[in-house]
């Protein structure tokens, strides 16, 4: 303010002002605009809000673990006088289904879909359809390829998988063969587990692949898988099991068929972890938090309300080892006995995710 008083043009100090005043009115309008960038908003959506949940299936146990985180949050925010109500569809494996479930939510102008996607491709479509009727559509675990959407909130798969490969090679000193145990084939999180494995192994010749398999996340088709292998393969040296479900899968054939444990990746199942500290393996595990699914409602919530929600939300991995395992089987008891032990959550992590 002194600078201006000391202008010796008033003129010059009119000009001045009437800059700043600008540039204020500028600022002013760029803050607006960031509050509200997160993609797909727009129309008249006021509070309380109507959810969809478009689930590709419910039966495996994460997916119902993740239902019960999804329906907590709509509980919280329905308190909150957020949310009016959710809808819930299950296309039962069936990725048409689920573009035809997602179509009606659409039609019923629902105000936010949150997906957890069948394809990587096929539902492109219609969630761009929904975008493009201001209708927010958070995207998580299972990811499309459009951007065509409000958010997609995940951990990094393809660093999974290639944390695991490092984990296994460093445990068999870059020598010895393996078998690779996949999730289905065709849904993202599996695939981009697999691809992020790749790198590592081309880098490690010594590592050979015997044969890998594809399954559903459960343990006995995983189980079914690995017994045959084992009549197949007299000599494994390690399973790279890319799904916590595989894993328990896993040592159990390995356990009926008489065979001696090997070293096993896995996930944060709590099956797979009481087994490897009964068996005393030799394990890595990292966790897909059952949370994505909260979260993504939180977003969804967030965004309709004209706050900034980034396109991407990155959620770290954690890793579970020796020196960490026993704080997660301390806490098995309040998980399914063929569940997830996941991580705590509330809403200060979800702002600060959301912060990103």
């Amino acid at each position: 303010m002194k600078n201006f008083e000391n202008c010796t043009s008033a003129s010059l100090r009119n000009r001045l002002l009437a800059g700043a005043a600008a540039a204020a009115v500028l600022l002013a309008f760029s803050a607006g605009t960031a509050s509200a960038a997160a993609n797909c908003i727009k129309g008249d959506r006021k509070a309380p809000y109507t959810i969809g949940w478009a689930n590709i299936y419910s039966v495996p146990t994460w997916m119902k673990q993740t239902e019960g985180t999804i329906t907590d949050e709509v509980a919280v925010l329905k308190k909150d006088g957020l949310v009016k109500d959710l809808k819930i569809t299950d296309a039962q494996g069936n990725a048409q289904t689920q573009i035809q479930q997602i179509q009606s939510m659409i039609d019923a102008n629902l105000d936010a879909i949150i997906v957890e996607a069948g394809s990587s491709t096929a539902l492109d479509r219609v969630i761009s359809d929904a975008c493009s009727k201001g209708i927010a559509v958070v995207n998580f675990d299972s990811l499309v390829d459009t951007n065509n959407l409000t958010a997609k909130i995940n951990t990094d798969s393809s660093e999974w998988g290639a944390r695991a490969a490092q984990w296994m090679v460093d445990q068999l000193h870059g020598k010895g063969k393996i078998i690779i145990m996949n999730g289905p084939a065709g849904v993202s999180v599996s695939d981009d587990r697999r691809k992020g494995a790749q790198p590592v192994l081309d880098a490690n010749k010594g590592i050979q692949v015997i044969t890998e398999t594809n399954t559903e996340y459960n343990v006995a088709p995983a189980q079914e898988a690995m017994t045959s292998l084992l009549f197949a393969n007299p000599e494994i040296d390690g399973v790279l099991s890319l799904g916590g479900a595989l894993s328990a899968g896993s040592v159990l054939a390995f356990e009926r068929q008489g065979r001696e444990q090997v070293p096993t990746t896995g996930e944060n199942a709590r099956q797979f972890l009481e087994l490897w500290k009964e068996k005393g393996l030799k394990g890595w595990a990292t966790m897909q938090p059952n949370w994505l699914g909260a979260l993504s409602v939180y977003a969804a919530v967030q965004a309709l309300q004209g706050k900034n929600v980034p396109a991407f939300v990155k959620v770290p991995l954690p890793v579970i080892d020796d020196s960490s395992i026993g704080s997660y089987l301390a806490r098995a008891d309040k998980f399914p006995a063929d569940g997830y032990i996941y991580s705590d959550y509330d809403k200060a992590l979800f702002d600060k995710l959301l912060a990103q």
